[in-house]
Protein backbone atom coordinates (compact mmCIF):
# COMPACT_ATOMS: atom_id res chain seq x y z
CA UNK A 1 0.00 0.00 0.00
CA UNK A 2 1.09 3.50 -0.52
CA UNK A 3 2.98 5.17 1.85
CA UNK A 4 2.62 9.25 2.44
CA UNK A 5 4.63 11.97 4.26
CA UNK A 6 2.73 13.94 6.82
CA UNK A 7 4.96 17.51 6.86
CA UNK A 8 3.98 20.42 9.40
CA UNK A 9 6.17 23.33 9.35
CA UNK A 10 6.28 26.41 12.00
CA UNK A 11 7.83 29.64 10.90
CA UNK A 12 9.12 33.19 11.83
CA UNK A 13 6.02 34.34 9.47
CA UNK A 14 4.04 33.47 6.55
CA UNK A 15 5.84 33.72 3.66
CA UNK A 16 9.06 33.02 2.27
CA UNK A 17 9.06 35.81 -0.29
CA UNK A 18 9.14 38.21 2.55
CA UNK A 19 12.33 36.52 4.53
CA UNK A 20 10.31 34.19 6.60
CA UNK A 21 12.04 31.32 7.71
CA UNK A 22 11.43 27.20 8.68
CA UNK A 23 11.91 27.16 12.84
CA UNK A 24 10.65 24.05 12.98
CA UNK A 25 9.74 20.77 10.49
CA UNK A 26 8.22 17.46 11.79
CA UNK A 27 7.28 14.46 9.11
CA UNK A 28 5.54 11.47 9.75
CA UNK A 29 5.80 8.70 7.54
CA UNK A 30 2.03 7.31 7.38
CA UNK A 31 1.04 3.55 5.78
CA UNK A 32 -1.84 2.14 5.59
CA UNK A 33 -3.19 4.17 8.25
CA UNK A 34 -0.63 3.79 11.13
CA UNK A 35 2.52 6.14 11.83
CA UNK A 36 5.63 4.00 10.73
CA UNK A 37 8.37 6.22 11.22
CA UNK A 38 8.83 10.31 12.87
CA UNK A 39 11.44 13.01 11.81
CA UNK A 40 11.22 15.87 14.00
CA UNK A 41 13.64 19.18 14.53
CA UNK A 42 13.90 22.83 15.23
CA UNK A 43 16.67 24.85 13.27
CA UNK A 44 17.94 27.74 13.17
CA UNK A 45 18.10 29.75 10.02
CA UNK A 46 19.40 33.24 11.19
CA UNK A 47 16.27 34.90 11.78
CA UNK A 48 14.51 36.23 15.20
CA UNK A 49 11.11 34.95 15.60
CA UNK A 50 8.64 37.57 16.15
CA UNK A 51 7.02 37.65 19.59
CA UNK A 52 3.43 37.76 18.70
CA UNK A 53 4.97 34.17 16.49
CA UNK A 54 6.43 33.32 19.94
CA UNK A 55 3.57 33.26 21.94
CA UNK A 56 1.62 31.29 19.22
CA UNK A 57 4.04 28.48 18.87
CA UNK A 58 6.05 28.53 22.20
CA UNK A 59 9.33 28.54 20.03
CA UNK A 60 11.79 31.18 21.46
CA UNK A 61 14.45 32.69 20.30
CA UNK A 62 16.92 30.81 22.80
CA UNK A 63 15.45 27.20 21.68
CA UNK A 64 16.48 28.89 18.00
CA UNK A 65 20.40 29.90 18.98
CA UNK A 66 20.49 26.32 20.36
CA UNK A 67 19.13 24.28 17.44
CA UNK A 68 21.08 23.08 14.52
CA UNK A 69 21.15 25.08 10.74
CA UNK A 70 18.50 24.76 8.97
CA UNK A 71 20.50 23.46 5.89
CA UNK A 72 21.59 20.40 7.94
CA UNK A 73 18.11 19.88 9.17
CA UNK A 74 16.38 20.40 5.80
CA UNK A 75 19.19 18.38 3.98
CA UNK A 76 17.96 15.51 6.85
CA UNK A 77 14.44 16.03 6.17
CA UNK A 78 14.76 15.83 2.31
CA UNK A 79 16.09 12.63 2.87
CA UNK A 80 13.36 11.38 5.07
CA UNK A 81 10.82 12.13 2.74
CA UNK A 82 12.26 10.62 -0.19
CA UNK A 83 10.00 10.58 -3.13
CA UNK A 84 7.26 10.06 -1.28
CA UNK A 85 4.07 12.24 -1.67
CA UNK A 86 3.53 14.95 0.62
CA UNK A 87 0.41 15.75 2.77
CA UNK A 88 -0.09 18.91 4.84
CA UNK A 89 -2.80 20.75 6.44
CA UNK A 90 -3.27 24.20 4.38
CA UNK A 91 -0.45 22.70 2.39
CA UNK A 92 0.55 25.48 -0.22
CA UNK A 93 1.64 27.40 3.23
CA UNK A 94 4.01 24.33 4.06
CA UNK A 95 4.38 23.88 0.23
CA UNK A 96 5.91 27.19 -0.39
CA UNK A 97 8.74 26.96 2.78
CA UNK A 98 9.36 23.45 1.55
CA UNK A 99 10.22 24.54 -2.17
CA UNK A 100 11.66 27.76 -0.24
CA UNK A 101 14.03 25.89 2.24
CA UNK A 102 15.25 23.40 -0.62
CA UNK A 103 16.00 25.92 -2.81
CA UNK A 104 18.70 27.78 -0.66
CA UNK A 105 20.17 24.25 -0.34
CA UNK A 106 20.35 24.44 -4.35
CA UNK A 107 17.59 20.87 -4.23
CA UNK A 108 14.20 20.74 -6.35
CA UNK A 109 11.29 19.75 -5.41
CA UNK A 110 10.15 16.70 -6.65
CA UNK A 111 7.41 16.00 -4.17
CA UNK A 112 3.75 16.08 -4.82
CA UNK A 113 1.81 17.69 -2.46
CA UNK A 114 -1.91 16.77 -1.04
CA UNK A 115 -3.49 19.41 1.23
CA UNK A 116 -5.97 17.86 4.03
CA UNK A 117 -7.93 21.16 4.94
CA UNK A 118 -8.97 21.30 0.68
CA UNK A 119 -10.23 17.53 1.21
CA UNK A 120 -11.86 18.46 4.54
CA UNK A 121 -13.85 21.40 2.97
CA UNK A 122 -15.12 19.21 0.18
CA UNK A 123 -16.13 16.00 2.29
CA UNK A 124 -17.12 18.51 5.42
CA UNK A 125 -18.83 21.06 3.64
CA UNK A 126 -20.78 22.41 6.69
CA UNK A 127 -18.19 22.27 9.07
CA UNK A 128 -17.98 25.95 11.34
CA UNK A 129 -14.17 25.51 10.55
CA UNK A 130 -11.73 23.97 8.50
CA UNK A 131 -8.97 24.92 10.79
CA UNK A 132 -7.09 21.64 11.88
CA UNK A 133 -7.72 21.90 15.60
CA UNK A 134 -11.30 22.95 15.24
CA UNK A 135 -12.03 19.49 13.00
CA UNK A 136 -9.93 17.64 14.67
CA UNK A 137 -12.35 18.34 17.93
CA UNK A 138 -15.43 18.51 15.11
CA UNK A 139 -14.54 15.06 14.39
CA UNK A 140 -13.48 13.66 18.37
CA UNK A 141 -9.82 13.00 16.59
CA UNK A 142 -6.83 11.94 19.43
CA UNK A 143 -4.96 15.28 19.89
CA UNK A 144 -1.94 15.20 22.41
CA UNK A 145 0.19 18.24 23.08
CA UNK A 146 0.33 22.24 22.42
CA UNK A 147 -1.16 23.52 18.62
CA UNK A 148 1.67 25.26 17.15
CA UNK A 149 4.16 22.59 17.21
CA UNK A 150 4.99 20.75 14.24
CA UNK A 151 4.82 17.11 15.49
CA UNK A 152 1.84 17.69 17.23
CA UNK A 153 -0.10 19.11 14.45
CA UNK A 154 1.56 16.70 11.97
CA UNK A 155 -0.08 13.98 14.07
CA UNK A 156 -3.16 15.90 14.41
CA UNK A 157 -2.95 15.77 10.64
CA UNK A 158 -2.08 12.16 9.71
CA UNK A 159 -5.48 11.75 12.12
CA UNK A 160 -7.49 13.88 10.04
CA UNK A 161 -6.29 12.30 6.71
CA UNK A 162 -6.99 8.60 7.81
CA UNK A 163 -10.14 9.95 8.92
CA UNK A 164 -11.11 11.62 5.51
CA UNK A 165 -10.04 8.34 3.75
CA UNK A 166 -12.67 6.33 5.84
CA UNK A 167 -15.27 8.57 5.19
CA UNK A 168 -15.33 8.79 1.90
CA UNK A 169 -14.63 4.74 1.28
CA UNK A 170 -17.49 4.10 3.87
CA UNK A 171 -19.51 7.21 1.74
CA UNK A 172 -18.89 6.35 -1.26
CA UNK A 173 -17.64 2.33 -1.70
CA UNK A 174 -14.33 2.93 -2.64
CA UNK A 175 -11.76 0.36 -2.33
CA UNK A 176 -8.55 2.90 -2.64
CA UNK A 177 -8.46 6.67 -1.53
CA UNK A 178 -4.59 7.27 -2.40
CA UNK A 179 -2.92 10.49 -2.78
CA UNK A 180 -3.67 11.07 -6.07
CA UNK A 181 -7.26 10.57 -5.87
CA UNK A 182 -7.40 13.29 -2.89
CA UNK A 183 -5.41 15.75 -4.51
CA UNK A 184 -7.71 15.73 -7.73
CA UNK A 185 -10.91 15.41 -5.36
CA UNK A 186 -9.02 19.02 -3.66
CA UNK A 187 -9.42 21.03 -7.02
CA UNK A 188 -13.17 19.75 -7.92
CA UNK A 189 -16.18 22.18 -6.51
CA UNK A 190 -17.65 20.95 -3.81
CA UNK A 191 -20.73 20.74 -5.49
CA UNK A 192 -19.48 17.83 -7.82
CA UNK A 193 -17.59 16.25 -5.76
CA UNK A 194 -20.98 13.97 -4.90
CA UNK A 195 -20.98 13.18 -8.17
CA UNK A 196 -17.22 12.91 -9.18
CA UNK A 197 -16.53 10.41 -6.33
CA UNK A 198 -19.89 8.26 -7.36
CA UNK A 199 -18.31 8.24 -10.46
CA UNK A 200 -14.98 6.53 -9.01
CA UNK A 201 -17.22 3.96 -7.47
CA UNK A 202 -19.40 2.79 -10.86
CA UNK A 203 -15.83 2.26 -12.84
Amino acid sequence: MQAVAVLDFETTGLSPAVGDRATEIAVILLRDGKIVDRFQSLMNAGRRIPSDVVALTGITNDMIASAPPASKVMSEAVKFVGKHPVVAHNAGFDRRFWQAELGLLGFAMEQSFACAMLAARRIYPHAQSHRLSSLAEMLRLPKSGRAHRAMVDAEMACHLWCRLQRDIAETYGLDRIDHALMARLQTISKMKVPTFLRSLADE
